[in-house]
């Protein structure tokens, strides 16, 4: 408890004076400005001007200070002022030529200086491995939440594709299973949004791309502030509320396979009370046979702005979607045709209903508060024949089906106060921070109805001596206490510290049957067994980073964090055919370690350079066993290392060459990720000096834009070579009819185009992705949608007409 106490010296501490500059914001005509976004280059941190467009920045012992101004609708302005000043007055000029060129040139700027900030509300993120995804500078498949496209410029990540219009994301990294997204900390405006961080960290719902305003990923040390998890936090950012009292935007999208989506949101600002809301319907039939969809979503964000200093904020979400679910294939069948369906009566159905209420606070004495309490009531249920043997045809109507239900409830509470305070004459930041987090879930496992539709009772009746049976109630609980302090011990070098106590209490209570049978089918044994299993466990976790600023826009930075993973409801309890668990599966522990530079060469050049490594003991994973049946054992094997080397570049082309053509935007950007990995040490057999799965070498992805005027262009290629799926490294076995479970994804290339035209009020979209029509896979599913291979989509179309009123 050493660096709690620090802190709460360093909490108590007014140490040195602060000078401050006084400014106000006005347009051409004299009228002042609220709301402009006020950046301090220099110190890397950022305000806002309030109602009388007044705002105040620490100069501390800088002779000079650089800011930037920026407001919606308004040209970017950059000033470099002295420190001796004390009344400055900024006037910006409204843009009235508002093409899509214009636009983006203006997002270029705000993006470059959004990535550089330490500071964010009550959060740090000096010294971290950090990516901002701008939705508004991406030419993309909105609609239907491209991964591809829509984490382009993030290095390293691993991608499950999917068929259903991209309403689940499953991404990874660095040798993470991309599975739901479990290995991240998965939020919506800063609160938890996955089914149980503890217990079920798994995303069944992601906001969709056309209601967010960014993107932000934190890797290295985020399990500081965010979590335990080895692969940080992604946080969907919705869009902030029009600034008009009144804004509609409708977006009508239709594509290949009978794809139509509707996106239409509402929002606007009058007085102290501002609101986003939208809604998001979807619905296509899938490249595959027995594979449509349909989907549901709601969202309203209501704001009250008290007084300038204290603000409310209440988010509600709903969520629902039906995914008749083609199965998975083996080697034999993808490579005669992937786009064959063997299984007629899976499906999968989500509803989801999120709540958070957000109190924002802004102390005199540079001080910020947030108390965010959320909650979650949603469901899971998924049903199907899901036999191993994946060549076996679906048994059709009249037979049994397998059905599992995922009822989840739980409810936290998280609290943040961060100090900003003078220290050795230079800024300095100090985090403390709190969250609680309750949840009481259920999971069902039993016979699913003998029909063929998405029917998700219980046919206990119809099957009364289905084997895989079972009934848990998992009550966790979760009390953590964090805190971090930016130590600026020049106006160039700064160390951040902190830590990370945690108790989590896991339980499963419940029972599951087991059913014995002779040759002949006869029930020869059958008993319940009753179980209550309880993991009580505290601990805490500890890291530090370091940034180095030698001029504005330039950053080396460096972090390590201890890391912790518990042990799922799958892990401790679940019955898949393609997998089997072990009794005695444990918590996983490590670190993670990052070492960096990132920043910009001059105006042209945007790059993020960094190695890094991740280092696992007992680290769960797969492997092949033969009993009880051929599957892959789910189980700690042992000790584990992945290691590479991360690059983003991004250059502007039309900057260097083109200067002088202001309705002109080019650039090129490439995204590179060469990753190593080894077993240290496994008391399995065959798995030490083996690679780690989930681990490609080479992770590549390269595009180019192109604007003039109102007219944009982007195309991009994605390379990724082969990875294993299991301890063992089972290679790919061509003439595997059977299972589908075992073996390599092979490496792959696809490319996509997208382009975009505005008039007036009214833009057009339309583009192709995987327009080389690639026959390739990114999964080899063990239990839903699969088990066996899961194709990606071949080449589709889209075209997308938007409105905003």
């Amino acid at each position: 408890m050493a660096y709690s106490l620090l802190f709460f010296i360093l909490f108590s501490l007014n140490c040195f004076a602060q000078n401050t500059i006084s400014g106000f914001v006005t347009n051409s005509k004299g009228h002042k400005l609220a709301a402009v976004v006020v950046f301090n280059k220099t110190l890397g941190t950022k305000s806002t001007t309030d109602a009388n467009g007044e705002f105040q920045i620490n100069t501390e012992n800088n002779a000079t200070i650089a800011l930037a101004f920026f407001k919606e609708n308004y040209m970017f302005l950059e000033r470099t002022i002295s420190a001796s000043d004390k009344i400055i007055h900024i006037e910006l000029e409204r843009i009235t030529s508002l093409s899509e060129v214009v636009i983006n040139i203006q997002n270029d700027k705000l993006f470059a200086l959004r990535k550089m900030s330490d500071i964010e509300g009550t959060a740090i993120y000096a010294g971290k491995k950090t990516e901002v995804i701008s939705i508004s500078k991406l030419t993309a498949n909105k609609a239907t939440n491209n991964a591809r496209q829509i984490y382009a410029q993030v290095p390293g990540l691993t991608i499950n594709e999917s068929t259903d219009g991209g309403l689940q994301l499953s991404i990874g990294g660095r040798g993470l299973d991309p599975n739901r997204t479990s290995n991240f900390n998965t939020r919506q405006n800063d609160y938890d949004i996955s089914a149980d961080v503890l217990g079920y960290p798994e995303s069944y719902y992601a906001t969709p791309t056309e209601a967010l305003g960014e993107i932000q990923l934190i890797r290295g040390a985020a399990s500081l502030q965010y979590g335990t998890q080895f692969g940080g936090l992604v946080n969907f950012k919705t869009k902030a509320p029009s600034t008009k009292p009144f804004e509609l935007t409708t977006r009508n999208t239709l594509g290949s396979y009978n794809l139509y989506t509707n996106f239409t949101s509402l929002s606007g600002t009058n007085g102290k009370f501002s609101y986003y809301s939208f809604v998001n319907y979807k619905k296509g039939d899938g490249f595959r046979p027995n594979s449509e969809f349909e989907s549901k979503n709601y969202f309203a964000n209501l704001n009250y702005q008290f007084t300038e200093k204290t603000s409310l904020h209440f988010d509600y979400t709903y969520f629902n979607y039906l995914a008749h679910q083609a199965g998975g294939l083996t080697d034999v069948m993808f490579n005669q045709n992937p786009q064959q369906s063997n299984r007629s009566r899976n499906w999968f159905a989500v509803n989801w209903n999120l709540f958070a209420l957000r109190l924002n606070h802004k102390f005199e004495n540079n001080a910020d508060f947030s108390l965010q309490l959320f909650g979650l009531d949603a469901s899971r249920k998924a049903v199907g024949f899901r036999s191993n043997r994946v060549s076996i045809p679906d048994p059709g109507v009249g037979t049994e089906r397998d059905l599992i239900v995922g009822e989840f409830v739980n409810w936290g509470a998280e609290t943040r106060y961060l100090k900003r305070y003078s220290f050795m004459d230079n800024s300095s930041a100090f985090l403390i921070g709190a969250k609680y987090y309750q949840s009481k879930n259920k999971a069902t496992q039993g016979p699913g109805s003998s029909s063929d539709n998405a029917n998700f009772s219980m046919a206990y009746d119809e099957f009364p001596l289905y084997a895989n049976q079972s009934n848990y109630t998992y009550p966790n609980l979760n009390f953590a206490f964090f805190g971090e302090n930016i130590f600026k011990i020049s106006n160039k070098f700064s160390i951040t510290p902190g830590f990370r106590f945690e108790k989590i209490k896991t339980q499963a209570i419940g029972s599951y049957r087991e059913i014995i049978f002779d040759l002949a089918g006869n029930s020869i044994f059958d008993k319940t067994i009753d179980e209550n299993e309880i993991k009580d466990r505290h601990f805490v976790l500890l890291g530090i980073g370091l940034s180095y600023k030698p001029q504005n826009g330039m950053e080396f930075y460096g972090n390590v964090s201890q890391n912790y993973r518990s042990v799922t409801f799958n892990d401790i309890r679940a019955a898949t055919p393609g997998q089997v668990i072990a009794n005695d599966i444990t918590d996983e522990k490590g670190f993670t370690s990052d070492i960096g530079i990132r920043g910009q060469i001059g105006s042209k050049v945007n790059f993020d350079a960094s190695i890094y490594g991740l280092y696992y003991d007992a680290k769960i994973g797969e492997y092949p066993v033969a009993i009880p049946s051929y599957a892959r054992y789910r189980d700690n094997i042992g000790t584990a290392v992945t290691y590479g080397f991360e690059l983003m570049l991004d250059w502007s082309i039309n900057k260097t060459f083109f200067q002088d053509k202001e309705n002109f935007v080019w650039n090129w950007y490439t995204n590179t990720a060469f990753t190593n990995s080894e077993y240290l040490k496994s008391d399995a057999q065959n798995i030490k000096g083996n690679k780690v799965e989930f681990v490609p070498f080479i992770n590549f992805k390269t595009g180019t834009g192109i604007g003039y005027k109102n007219f944009m262009s982007s195309i991009q290629l994605t390379y990724v070579s082969s990875q294993y799926t299991d301890a063992t490294n089972s290679r790919t076995d061509p003439n595997d009819n059977t299972y589908g479970i075992f073996g390599q994804i092979p490496s792959y290339y696809v490319a996509d185009i997208s382009t975009s035209y505005k008039w007036k009020n009214f833009k057009l979209e339309a583009g192709i992705t995987n327009f080389t029509n690639n026959n390739y896979f990114t999964r080899r599913a063990t239990g839903y949608p699969g088990p066996g291979i899961i194709p990606s989509d071949n080449r589709t179309f889209y075209t997308t007409l938007e409105f905003v009123f």
